[in-house]
């Protein structure tokens, strides 16, 4: 007769899910491994939709826990305002009934920086459609809305470094600029160093003092790190 299974033990790690919302794919992984899956979003993206795509994309995946990196201002674990670049209807969704697991639903941005983090003080930025921003200082993460603070002639920082800075000013003005942006708010927040990641930082030959390249990818670690990390602080 087969032996019976051992009961999981009590502390052991859930498995985690990690969900990354982009205006363009909305992208899964677990913490167990395999294949990254995508689908794609858009500007007319809803929360149902979504919810229906991580189904569909998570068919035959085992997980626990949920993590959700959403592209907006989140307030007690649910998105706080509709994104910019998606659909209606985010704002004060319940998504653990959703999906019937506890989710914990950050910023996206502040995702990708916790799965950057390597101690001391940090400051993460975004650049993509907009610009997306976080600071971590010992192990306690804090998203920051940094994008539409004025910058020059009327502008913000996302209407310079940001996707439509980009396409009306050239390339060469663009990495101008986002090296005069990470310059100040390196003297303003004074972080140890910089990362910077989002879809554009590959247009960058070079990067600024003090600062080094990000990846996408490490969104999933971060979502995963939301749940393991007992030290972290969000």
């Amino acid at each position: 007769m087969a032996k019976a299974a051992k009961p999981a033990a009590a502390d052991a790690e859930p498995i985690v899910l990690t969900i990354d919302i982009g205006g363009s794919h909305v992208k899964i992984l677990t913490s167990a491994g395999g294949e990254m899956r995508r689908a794609e979003s858009g500007p007319g993206l809803t929360p149902q939709q979504m919810i229906a795509s991580v189904k569909t994309l998570a068919e035959g995946l085992s997980y626990d826990v949920i993590s959700m990196g959403y592209p907006g201002p989140v307030a007690h674990n649910r998105p706080f305002a509709d994104p910019a670049n998606l659909g209606k209807g985010w704002a004060g969704h319940d998504f653990a009934a959703a999906f019937g697991k506890p989710v914990k639903v950050i910023n996206d941005a502040l995702m990708q920086a916790i799965g950057s983090y390597e101690g001391g003080r940090m400051l993460f930025l975004g650049l993509g459609t907009g610009l997306g921003a976080a600071m971590i200082v010992d192990n306690v993460a804090q998203p920051m809305e940094l994008a539409h603070l004025p910058y020059k002639k009327g502008g913000s920082f996302e209407d310079y470094v940001g996707e439509r800075g980009l396409e009306k000013r050239g390339k060469r003005k663009w990495r101008k600029s986002v090296f005069d942006v990470v310059d100040r708010l390196r003297a303003a927040l004074q972080p140890d160093y910089v990362v910077i990641g989002g879809g554009n930082v590959d247009k960058l030959d070079q990067m600024p003092a003090d600062s080094r390249r990000g990846d996408n990818t490490r969104a999933f670690e971060g979502g995963f790190r939301l749940w393991r990390d007992k030290a972290l602080i969000v």
